[in-house]
């Protein structure tokens, strides 16, 4: 299914992550991936992209540094001369972030910075090498509503939403599709952070009518990658759920 396809993968910490799982897919279906990574965790993402089919050579991007959104499109152009497209696994917010009232704007705006404008970061960023059109696809976590604990990661989440829908009336026109998957809550890194992140683990599962594994991020990972392909050549500002239906019912 994608056969010729090369796709930019951001996020890939654990074998267990999301991203991984895109990684690995799509190589299955014949892609060619570029994964990215910075500083410490270089390292971590180097050895984890032995794992895949493929092994995927790593680029040097951290989303808030100027100078490596500056280079981007020159160190992917070391390894493939276009992209097809852009998975953004990218969240962070600082723990004084996860309590409402008292979080102070030093780090809802990390957490701002970095879970949210970074979209239209690398979107931008990696354009150069999306000559042809292609995809960007981002990872969610449904900002309908007021979750318990999420707090300012949620308002980040209801920006990087907002983002995805400028991102695809700016990109259309160059050909570029940008959609969102809203995942169920999946035991990764980014939910390792959040503390008390165990109430939706324990609850999703009897709230989700196909019912819920917090312990498998394939079906997630089956979502992004159909995005990234050209399966969905005419949707643009979407958000796919895929979290067993719990959107969908009521309390």
């Amino acid at each position: 299914m994608l056969t010729g396809k090369t796709f930019l993968i951001t996020g890939v910490l654990m074998e267990s992550s999301i991203a991984f799982h895109v990684a690995k897919l799509a190589q299955e279906q014949g892609a060619r991936v570029i994964l990215t990574s910075f500083g410490r965790t270089s390292k971590i993402t180097r050895t984890i992209a032995k794992r895949l089919p493929v092994q995927a050579p790593v680029v040097e991007l951290d989303v808030t540094n100027e100078e490596d959104l500056a280079a981007l499109a020159d160190r992917i152009g070391e390894h493939a001369e276009t992209l097809d497209g852009v998975l953004h696994s990218i969240g962070f917010a600082p723990e004084g972030a996860f309590n409402f009232l008292e979080a102070g704007w030093e780090d809802v705006s990390t957490a701002i910075h970095v879970s949210a404008f970074s979209l239209k970061a690398l979107a931008v960023a990696a354009l150069p090498r999306m000559a042809d059109g292609g995809s960007v696809v981002g990872l969610t976590f449904d900002a309908s509503y007021a979750w318990p604990v999420y707090d300012w990661m949620g308002v980040a989440k209801a920006a990087f939403e907002s983002t995805n829908r400028y991102l695809a009336r700016d990109l259309g026109p160059k050909g570029v599709r940008c959609n969102l998957v809203a995942a169920g809550p999946i035991k990764t890194t980014a939910a390792k952070s959040i503390p008390g992140f165990e109430q939706f683990e324990e609850n999703w599962d009897d709230r989700a009518p196909l019912g819920w594994d917090v312990g498998d991020p394939v079906p997630t990972a089956k979502a992004c990658t159909m995005l990234l392909s050209d399966w969905f050549p005419a949707t643009t500002g979407e958000i796919l759920h895929v979290d067993g239906g719990v959107h969908a019912m009521g309390l």
